[in-house]
């Protein structure tokens, strides 16, 4: 695991895994503070939402990529919602989609030269992405690499083995992976050591964001939990089945620590 830099001891144990109980300033911070380091050693963060808990909970595979990423922060209102119901609070939500710009920004902010690749999202919507970041954050970001990999790369070990080596090459410090999960972490966590980055965000949708493929929603919604609601308005075929199931399954896990917290006391 990544303990030398991101210390696991400060971690609240939570659903059966463990978060790092962080502002998005502080998660900002640590994320820089792997940027200035000279070593290259594929610190991954992965952002926990309610759909994640539940695969986490009967997917070993995926269980084993989060104990062995750099940040684990949560991406959801019912997530921090619950951490406090449970008497573990976490300070607030830290979204993918807002920990990239936030980021990005701060790098600029700082004049940190700083090189990205894209990975995820469909058929020219990294390039997209691409251009939109280099006039969002100009010339201290240089995107040196978008591309949109063929479905079921994954399964497919010469493909993966040949874009981990394109983003190796790159020369990239930061990677940036929109595949969905748990593909992206899996993926992730099996090519750490062939990437040569400093860190792999692990950020869903994001890229389909900053391409303007799909929207945000409205911040009033994003501020009271709504998001959710939003984005399977958007994408019904695929979000309504995903959402019903997690809908249902997350209050019994929160139920279950709460039973687990009771019997400790």
């Amino acid at each position: 695991m990544n303990q030398s830099v991101s210390d696991q001891r400060d971690r609240v144990s939570l659903f059966g895994i463990q978060i790092d109980p962080l502002t998005m300033k502080a998660a900002v911070d640590k994320l820089l503070t792997v940027l200035h380091a000279p070593q290259r050693t594929s610190h991954y963060v992965v952002t926990p939402n309610t759909d994640h808990i539940v695969m986490l909970q009967s997917d070993a595979a995926f269980r084993k990529a989060y104990l062995n990423a750099f940040l684990v922060v949560a991406d959801g209102k019912p997530v921090v919602l619950a951490s406090r119901l449970l008497g573990k609070p976490l300070p607030e939500t830290v979204p993918g989609s807002d920990l990239l710009p936030a980021l990005f920004t701060e790098i600029c902010a700082k004049k940190i030269s700083t090189k990205v690749f894209l990975f995820g999202a469909g058929p020219g919507v990294a390039l997209k992405a691409r251009d939109n970041i280099q006039t969002r954050w100009g010339s201290t970001l240089q995107v040196v690499g978008a591309t949109s990999p063929a479905f079921g790369f994954e399964h497919d070990a010469p493909a993966s083995a040949a874009y981990a080596r394109e983003i190796a090459q790159s020369g990239a410090d930061i990677l940036v992976i929109g595949v969905g999960a748990p593909k992206q972490e899996l993926w992730a966590f099996a090519h750490r050591e062939q990437l040569n980055v400093k860190l792999v965000l692990c950020v869903g949708a994001t890229i389909d964001f900053l391409a303007g493929e799909k929207q945000r929603a409205p911040q009033w919604m994003q501020r009271t939990g709504l998001e959710w609601f939003y984005r399977m308005c958007q994408e019904p075929k695929r979000l309504v089945r995903r959402y019903g199931k997690d809908a249902f399954v997350f209050p019994f896990i929160v139920l279950r620590d709460a039973l687990q917290r009771t019997e400790k006391r």
